[in-house]
């Protein structure tokens, strides 16, 4: 599973055409990622049929989430339900950077049937095992993570030893830092499913995702899918 995460519709469509499996739609992705305007989660839900999720994030990189922030993203949720969405991307932690069980749970709860991902503010957190079996109980089907680290290069072994202690009882999706130079070894740790964004300035002075990026990408995956097979 390669995952293309996409800081607009046109990003995301660049993404599904290199042959990206699944979108994670965000905003403002230069700052770390917002949730995205609803009109635009509505519009590319209408343009394909791809598994989409969406990040639920009010404020770049805050994590720590107050009653008010809880309403915001609960809201959030019900719509991308509402709509047919197929996941989203959420989570909370403590002000001691601990994960926050209460909080993700009733996002966890209030999004069924929608699959749920937690979103890199795991990376955030301090205590690899018990934020790992924290995030388990709150019922997430994802964590995306490089291995708290800042890229998966660095995390690379934290990222095994997440795959061998959560045992199947839950996805560990590798994100920060995924090319297709680091695949091979991603995989070779385990790494199944595989997040990236691909970003580069266009010809026009914005960031939107490349398609060679995504593209090389897909093909070093599914080399490997060849070899193994």
């Amino acid at each position: 599973m390669i995952e293309c995460c996409a800081n607009s519709i046109t990003s995301a469509l660049i993404g599904i055409k290199a042959g990206a499996n699944r979108i994670e739609l965000c905003a403002d992705l230069k700052h770390g990622g917002v949730t995205p305007k609803y009109s635009d989660i509505e519009k590319l839900r209408n343009l394909t049929n791809i598994n989409l999720h969406v990040l639920i994030l009010p404020i770049a990189n805050k994590f720590v989430c107050s009653k008010e922030d809880l309403k915001i993203i609960i809201k959030d949720i019900e719509f991308c339900k509402s709509i047919g969405i197929d996941g989203v991307v959420i989570g909370a932690i403590n002000e001691d950077r601990s994960i926050d069980i209460t909080k993700t749970k009733k996002m966890v709860d209030v999004a069924r049937p929608m699959k749920v991902t937690f979103h890199r503010a795991f990376d955030t957190c301090l205590d690899l095992e018990n934020n790992l079996e924290d995030i388990i109980k709150t019922g997430c089907d994802y964590l995306l993570t490089s291995g708290q680290y800042s890229d998966v290069n660095k995390g690379l072994e934290n990222i095994a030893q997440l795959i061998k202690i959560s045992k199947n009882r839950i996805t560990i999706l590798a994100g920060g830092g995924v090319n297709h130079k680091n695949i091979h070894e991603l995989y070779a740790a385990g790494v199944r499913q595989f997040h990236l964004s691909g970003i580069k300035t266009n010809k026009f002075g914005k960031s939107e995702t490349n398609f060679h990026l995504i593209k090389q990408a897909v093909n070093s995956f599914n080399e490997i899918n060849k070899k193994s097979n």
